[in-house]
């Protein structure tokens, strides 16, 4: 499905005033393609990211997947995790895997956190090793995993639930240039391959080869500006 951020605002207090960290953006990212969202540090692109995943509402703005309104400035904590567990995978810059388990059993406790029996999802679990090259892997812990290697790793994770909607935060940023490439290419790949809508946010325009589409971030704003909003 589609994910549509419809004129989405965030306004934070700072001190006596307001920090606007994104204004008015609206973007549209169709289901199984990329859009990468370039731009300087401080420019608005985790905030989007984090209000696109419901870990942050919106002062305004909705945020829509196919034609369910999932995330507004109303949503609840409850209705938000609940989006995110059954409809929506993230990336984050660091893996963030557990130090304790193998490969294989990240992904097993990620199902398991969303409502699936570990054995159920073993197979499957094992298929995305595989298509995201590690799964010779899948026995090691992370210390004995490359850094590239747990990237791919924390994708495999975000996907083994068949997410609506892929969210992935600066993917290359510890990875040399040949890595990060090869990193956006199994995103996007993947993302085709699942039909997911995938918004990765990147500092590095030179891995964003075979990317959908690229939007520029500045000033809280996107290079163009918003259109009327959707009926």
């Amino acid at each position: 499905m589609d994910l549509h951020l419809d004129h989405i605002t965030l306004v934070y207090p700072d001190g006596d005033t307001h920090l606007t960290a994104v204004d008015d953006v609206h973007l549209t990212i169709p289901a199984g393609t990329t859009t990468a969202l370039l731009g300087p540090s401080g420019a608005g692109k985790s905030s989007l990211l984090a209000v696109a995943a419901g870990l942050t509402r919106p002062t305004r703005g909705t945020v829509t997947i196919g034609d369910d309104v999932v995330f507004t400035p109303g949503t609840s904590v409850a209705r938000a995790t609940r989006v995110r567990l059954e409809r929506i995978g993230m990336v984050f810059q660091s893996p963030r895997l557990l130090g304790s388990l193998t490969a294989l059993e990240q992904l097993e406790l990620h199902a398991h956190l969303r409502g699936e029996r570990p054995a159920a999802v073993r197979a499957r679990s094992m298929d995305l090793l595989a298509a995201v090259g590690v799964a010779d892997h899948a026995g090691k812990r992370p210390a004995q995993l490359s850094g590239g290697q747990r990237q791919r790793v924390a994708i495999a994770r975000a996907l083994v639930r068949r997410p609506e909607v892929l969210l992935v935060d600066e993917p290359t940023s510890a990875l040399d240039h040949d890595r990060g490439t090869q990193v956006v290419e199994l995103i996007t790949g993947l993302a085709r391959e699942l039909g997911a809508a995938t918004l990765l946010v990147s500092h590095d325009a030179s891995t964003l080869g075979t990317v959908d589409a690229i939007e520029r971030m500045l000033d809280a704003r996107l290079a163009h500006p918003a259109p009327p909003a959707r009926a």
